[in-house]
């Protein structure tokens, strides 16, 4: 079993396409570990405001099948095929972890936004704290408390996802 972390985004219909992401991570990895949701300003174009988080699961896929997987669920909720880099996304999937690999193909592994993006950082940190970067060797904890703060201001949303878990326990429940 490999353990993986992936950012999502979404600055389109922001919180529809939170929770069809998740619900569809949800399905294809089972048990996911979900950091706060933080709203952020555009980051490479002006745009709508940004909310981004991140999640841990764990797998039995290859890194390829989960890149691919990544982009179905991305294509699946509207994402364009030839969208430019620095444009809306309605959901945006970046495996930025998967177990301690350090590759270039079929993604780069670690992404390099982990110590770029505090909307990447700071959720990354929350999540597995004690984790070292792959590369750097020092705990996202100690890189997010390094981090200059005062590059991108980032805002906690108030937001809870029922899982599909939770809904299908609860509606055994009711029964």
């Amino acid at each position: 079993m490999a353990r993986l972390y992936i950012s999502l985004g979404s600055n389109v219909n922001r919180q529809q396409y939170v929770n069809t992401g998740l619900t569809a991570l949800e399905k294809l990895f089972g048990e996911l570990t979900l950091s706060s949701l933080f709203a952020s300003k555009a980051v490479g174009f002006d745009g709508a405001e940004f909310y981004n988080m991140v999640i841990g699961a764990t797998t039995e896929l290859n890194i390829e099948q989960v890149a691919k997987a990544l982009r179905d669920i991305e294509f699946a909720n509207g994402r364009q095929v030839n969208a430019k880099k620095y444009s809306p996304r309605t959901l945006d999937l970046d495996l930025l972890l998967f177990d301690n690999l350090i590759l270039d193909n079929p993604a780069q592994i670690p992404r390099a936004e982990i110590t770029e993006n505090a909307f990447v950082l700071w959720p990354l940190a929350e999540v597995a704290p004690q984790l070292k970067h792959p590369i750097l060797n020092k705990s996202y904890q100690h890189l997010w408390q390094a981090y200059d703060k005062t590059k991108q201001q980032l805002t906690i949303v108030d937001f809870t996802w029922s899982s599909q878990r939770e809904r299908s326990a609860q509606k055994k429940i009711e029964l």
